[in-house]
């Protein structure tokens, strides 16, 4: 699955900071939300729980 496009919970448009968060978040995730200006919790929710499937490939039977 690809990252969503809009928030599951508010509708927001989140699919477009994706790849500045990937940059962004070795300095820290809640950093890296607060400067793109994510702030409410349920976006913020989607951008830590994704998991990318080259990561979930790894771990096949």
């Amino acid at each position: 699955m690809e990252f969503p496009v809009r928030c599951f919970t508010c509708g927001s448009v989140i699919g477009d900071l994706y790849e500045d968060y990937k940059k962004r978040s070795p300095q820290g995730v809640d950093k890296a939300l607060d400067q793109l200006g994510v702030t409410r919790y349920c976006c913020r929710r989607m951008f830590v729980s994704y998991v990318e499937l080259d990561d979930v490939k790894k771990y096949q039977k």
